[in-house]
């Protein structure tokens, strides 16, 4: 498996025009791609501008597909502006 965890630091009043547009590409990627796993959004009252993002899937290739997929670049074109800050590291599973 390859997990990508992401953190976005959004620019002030930009979570009510950021959430509907995040939670359809988690929706959307767990829909129409096989080897998307899981899809987590998380905030945090005490971080009103931040989100948390835990992803899961088969592997590396499989995310260079999200990162390829119309749904993701509509996402990443539409809440561009929205974004102060992108934190992206991943994770490849050595063990189960």
């Amino acid at each position: 498996m390859y997990a990508v965890c992401v953190m976005f630091h959004l620019k002030p009043d930009c979570m009510a025009d950021f959430m509907p547009l995040m939670l359809e590409n988690a929706r959307t990627s767990l829909d129409a791609e096989p080897d998307c796993h899981q899809f987590d959004v998380a905030t945090d009252p005490e971080r009103p501008d931040a989100v948390f993002l835990y992803e899961l899937y088969s592997d590396r290739n499989a995310f260079e597909t999200h990162l390829a997929s119309d749904h993701f670049r509509a996402f990443d074109a539409a809440s561009r502006d929205m974004i102060a800050e992108k934190t992206v590291t991943t994770w490849s599973e050595v063990a189960q």
